[in-house]
């Protein structure tokens, strides 16, 4: 009979060469915020440096495996990183329950060995840093006043809005997955690398794979917020997003996107733009091999819907073949 074995397995989770600066790397962490898991282990990053944001905390979840042929994980990085694992330490006590629904996945054969980046938000800056910088790029001058002007509680309804999601794109490619792939053992290409989140969190996913096609392999891209504001009537973004989304989706043989949507709470907005992304996604020869858009009636615009419909997503995303 195997015993479960965490780290001290002959293929260990953390490289031995990085054990030392890893622990200097952790010396700050804030042990009473770290999420508590019911599966698996969180190992928390706090005030990771980047040149393009700042510092950032960041909670990697890696799953109890008791498999020793296992010799590299999946990744897939989530944005709103503080939501995935524990409620008790969440604004609105609620969860994604990340750690519990991939676990149970991981052991029923139905999804490879995958760790989780979740990468906590910018607080006031959050807004900023998932907007696509090049739909704001593309905007005219009434555009961007009617975003002014309809913006409420949004960075962009200020004067001095800059959409901060290309520096937030590098920060990810260039500082964050190198070194995630320095201390663990992952599987570094393409096809087994996944990008998701909610609300803007979903529309800053579509953003990375269009912007990092050699990086990210797919998106789950839950309640996506096209409006980019709270306002949908005479709202210029959704379109300017289709616009960019057609000049940028990437080679439908290599990538697969994971769309979903409610239609309670702010979610009740999206069914109609939903349905122009799904129009184009035909239009560019996309199909159930790698592309799904599902409607969730009576789901709200919550992580409590979300984490009932993670399982389904991810199962469908990067299944154990």
């Amino acid at each position: 009979m195997k015993m479960m074995l965490f780290f001290l397995r002959k293929t260990p989770i953390v490289k031995k060469g990085v054990w030392v600066g890893l622990v200097l790397f952790l010396n700050t962490v804030l042990y009473a915020q770290i999420p508590q898991v019911q599966s698996g282990k969180i190992h928390r990053w706090e005030n990771f440096h980047s040149e393009f944001i700042g510092n950032r905390t960041v909670d990697i979840w890696t799953p109890s495996i008791i498999d020793d042929t296992v010799i590299a994980f999946d990744v897939i990085y989530m944005h709103d990183g503080q939501m995935l694992f524990d409620s008790g330490i969440t604004w609105n006590h609620q969860e994604w329950h990340i750690d519990e629904t991939l676990q149970s996945l991981i052991d029923a054969g139905k999804v490879p060995p995958t760790m989780v980046v979740g990468i906590h938000n910018g607080g006031s800056k959050r807004h900023s840093e998932f907007f696509p910088r090049k739909v704001y790029e593309s905007m005219n001058d009434s555009a961007r006043q009617w975003c002014r002007q309809n913006g409420r509680y949004y960075s962009v309804a200020s004067d001095s809005f800059a959409a901060l999601s290309d520096a937030y794109l590098k920060f990810m490619v260039n500082e964050l997955k190198p070194t995630v792939d320095s201390v663990f053992f992952v599987k570094k290409d393409r096809a087994h690398t996944f990008v998701g989140g909610s609300s803007m969190g979903g529309l800053i996913s579509m953003y990375a794979v269009c912007e990092y096609p050699e990086v990210f392999g797919g998106a789950l891209c839950f309640s996506t917020h096209w409006p980019g504001v709270w306002q949908a009537d005479g709202n210029p973004v959704p379109d300017l997003i289709l616009t960019y989304m057609n000049g940028h989706l990437p080679d439908i043989r290599t990538h697969k996107w994971y769309f979903d949507l409610g239609d309670q709470t702010l979610d009740a907005l999206y069914p109609p733009m939903q349905s122009k992304v799904d129009a184009l996604m035909h239009q560019k020869g996309y199909n159930e091999r790698n592309w799904i858009t599902r409607f969730f009636g009576g789901d709200d615009h919550s992580e409590r819907s979300w984490s009932r419909r993670f399982g389904n997503a991810y199962g469908w995303l990067n299944p154990l073949h």
